[in-house]
């Protein structure tokens, strides 16, 4: 997954202004060293997901991966999944990621399809799922989207099929969230981020990426449908929620 990666370095130098944060071609180009370095327990993240879509998936369905930058996580489901009849979908809004996704993607694996799309998730149609996947995607559409999106994706769901939703969060009480944004701070540091490289990048985001607490997503959640919502991995200020259809 690495092989065509470099170094991220979009935030080393002193900017006039920084820009609101897009997943352009020079995201993309240091794209798994940034999120690596930047989302503690990525890539346990990752491969557990692979574990989860073992146990959910329904053999001659599709699975989506919704938001799915170089496709980490189709890539780990393929690899849990080798032998198993399903139709990959992977669907991400950036032509960068979409491109590079290309080359490390597999076309088809025994039996299996891969499909990528370049398209924002809203206009993609779920359709005879078991899995979906949603990285750090939902926390990118603005409050009065989200609800819709995870109504669609609750309707394409087969019975007994799940969404996984991965989400940075904010803690519910001030001085608990401030303890936990400084600690993943402390671990970009110990990532190798300075000070300049971590303000600026959180600049960059904080119009474009809302976090919310688990409780607000849980609930949201059950709004649009699903019968059990459980946080089943969650790493400082980084979790997963997995939903359930009945």
């Amino acid at each position: 997954m690495n092989q065509d990666s470099k170094h991220d370095q979009i935030y080393a130098q002193p900017l006039a202004a920084v820009a609101d944060f897009r997943f352009d071609e020079s995201v993309a180009k240091v794209f798994p060293d940034m999120i690596n370095r930047s989302v503690p327990g990525y890539s346990t993240l990752v491969n557990l997901i692979g574990v989860l879509a073992v146990r959910y998936v329904q053999p001659g369905s599709r699975i989506y991966d919704l938001g799915c930058s170089l496709g980490a996580s189709t890539l780990s489901m393929l690899h849990h999944l080798q032998g198993v009849e399903c139709q990959f979908v992977a669907v991400d809004n950036s032509a960068a990621m979409i491109e590079r996704a290309r080359v490390l993607l597999p076309s088809n694996s025994a039996g299996t399809d891969v499909s990528l799309i370049c398209a924002d998730i809203q206009d993609v149609s779920i359709e005879d799922a078991s899995v979906v996947v949603m990285n750090y995607t939902l926390q990118f559409l603005s409050l009065d989207e989200r609800l819709a999106i995870l109504q669609s994706i609750y309707q394409g769901l087969r019975p007994g099929g799940i969404l996984i939703l991965s989400e940075k969060i904010r803690l519910p009480e001030p001085e608990q969230d401030e303890r936990f944004i400084e600690l993943h701070h402390q671990f970009k540091k110990a990532n190798g981020y300075s000070d300049l490289e971590i303000s600026q990048k959180r600049s960059a985001l904080e119009r474009v990426l809302i976090p919310e607490t688990i409780d607000t997503h849980s609930q949201r959640l059950l709004q649009a449908g699903f019968a059990r919502v459980d946080t089943w991995y969650q790493c400082l200020n980084f979790v997963s929620l997995l939903a359930q259809k009945s």
